[in-house]
């Protein structure tokens, strides 16, 4: 049998330097000088047998080799953490860990409500969220870094099963002095030949929409392009232009100052659903939470 020598200390060495991109940031983390840090990779490195960190004068990374190791040492390291918190619960009910993943716009809405519920009956467990685009809550949920995950349809797999939950209907988000936010009803030909603020290509609500609207034959001008709903909404604020977007991506504190409007038909939405691997059954506490989330999205 293979023995590979290490320390949990290795491990959770690789860890911080994954998330922080930086040695100088996850020795702080650590509470490690930068040589004994280094020392720690390399160890790692040597018991493994190959490069885990890539790093040059100007970025780290991980090697491909880290990257798929990295999610079984997160996994391993949340097993042995919620261990050590069940044997210092003193007999409190469920202590442990539960790691879920999320596109963002999916937790404004219902998960404060649903966590507090679940942390009723849970009271030491503890709940880690991972902020994902779709394609990598899906990943996550695939390597096992996440138990399940709340996001938009995606190209699933024999390893991933997708239930849906909650049609989110696009609409206009724009400033309160737009003469749109008072226009009794707002149609998409209104909105044809504005600039408008869009997020990329690659994310998922991009593409939900260009499809939706494409299969209408309606052509929009998308002016200022972002990576992230809330950079949208920043430049909406701002007032470069209104944007498209969901709506539960407009119900948080980032769109306060802002108007989003229903449009008429045709109504283009996206779905939020459930993620799960069912060949990987949920533990007690992430089935309560998925129980408790699904009752809430289905409820809405």
């Amino acid at each position: 049998m293979l023995t590979i020598n290490c320390e949990l200390l290795d491990l959770r060495a690789l860890v911080a330097v994954s998330d922080g991109r930086s040695f100088h940031r996850a020795a702080q983390q650590l509470n490690l000088s930068q040589p004994a840090l280094s020392r720690r990779i390399q160890k790692l490195e040597n018991a493994v047998g190959t490069l885990l960190i890539e790093r040059t004068t100007r970025t780290v990374r991980l090697t491909p080799s880290g990257q798929e190791v990295i999610p079984l040492i997160r996994r391993m390291l949340d097993e042995i953490d919620g261990s050590l918190v069940g044997l210092m619960a003193q007999g409190e009910r469920q202590a442990g860990r539960i790691t879920m993943a999320s596109v963002p716009s999916a937790t404004v809405r219902f998960l404060p409500q649903v966590l507090q519920q679940f942390g009723e009956d849970y009271r030491n467990t503890r709940v880690r969220i991972l902020d994902l685009s779709a394609t990598e809550c899906a990943e996550a949920v695939r390597t096992g870094e996440a138990e399940f995950g709340l996001s938009l349809p995606v190209s699933v797999d024999s390893d991933l099963s997708y239930t849906p939950l909650h049609e989110d209907p696009y609409g206009l988000i724009c400033r309160k002095d737009d003469p749109l936010a008072t226009k009794p009803d707002v149609a998409w030909a209104d909105l044809i030949g504005m600039r408008l603020v869009t997020v990329h290509r690659a994310s998922g609500n991009r593409t939900t929409l260009e499809a939706g609207l494409a299969a209408q034959g309606i052509n929009l001008t998308w002016f200022y392009e972002v990576t992230r709903l809330t950079s949208a909404l920043a430049l909406v604020d701002a007032g470069l232009g209104p944007s498209i977007l969901p709506r539960l991506a407009c119900e948080g504190p980032e769109a306060r100052d802002l108007v989003w409007r229903p449009l008429g038909e045709p109504v283009i939405a996206r779905t939020i659903g459930l993620l799960k691997r069912p060949a990987a059954p949920l533990s007690p506490a992430a089935s309560r939470l998925v129980n408790l989330l699904t009752a809430a999205w289905t409820a809405a």
